[in-house]
């Protein structure tokens, strides 16, 4: 199983809120109430369903493409 993550876009610096967002669960069955997460709360998450975290990188502006 696996767990996709991605850093929240609206977070400030010094802000104590949850950084992350959970964006896809694959390979089991896991149901989230949250939407946003902090990160020992996503490994502990994934050490109880024995699942791996991927942390997904932010694209740079320049290689995105405009629709």
């Amino acid at each position: 199983m696996k767990i996709y993550v991605r850093e929240r876009l609206k977070v400030r610096e010094g802000v104590r809120q949850p950084m992350y967002r959970i964006v896809a669960v694959t390979g089991g069955q896991v149901q989230i109430e949250l939407t946003h997460f902090r990160k020992f709360e996503i490994e502990q998450i994934a050490k109880d369903v024995g699942a791996e975290v991927v942390y997904l990188e932010e694209i740079p502006d320049e290689e995105k493409q405009k629709h």
